[in-house]
């Protein structure tokens, strides 16, 4: 068996995901990690480590995850024209 016919894993051992939906990927990783940070240290910041502290941060990273993926979704092609136009092409 050659290499193009066997799937290449990933690191968690699951097989590579078609490029075709690198478009939709990439967002959803973003969204996740970016609203993880931003929630966490927003919900410290006006909280403090309480107790119970751990599900009022989760139930705020899923609202802001919710709305951070579909906003991602619509804006990122128009991120990348603003970056075309502001950047060098290389």
């Amino acid at each position: 068996m050659n290499a193009r016919t066997t799937p290449q894993k990933t690191f968690l051992g699951t097989p590579r995901i078609p490029a075709r939906y690198a478009g939709i990927v990439m967002p959803l990783l973003l969204s996740l990690l970016m609203t993880l940070v931003v929630s966490l240290i927003s919900t410290l910041r006006a909280l403090g480590p309480i107790d119970g502290f751990l599900g009022t941060w989760l139930g705020a990273w899923g609202l802001s995850w919710l709305v951070a993926f579909p906003t991602l979704l619509l804006v990122l092609p128009i991120v990348r024209r603003l970056t075309a136009a502001l950047v060098e092409s290389g």
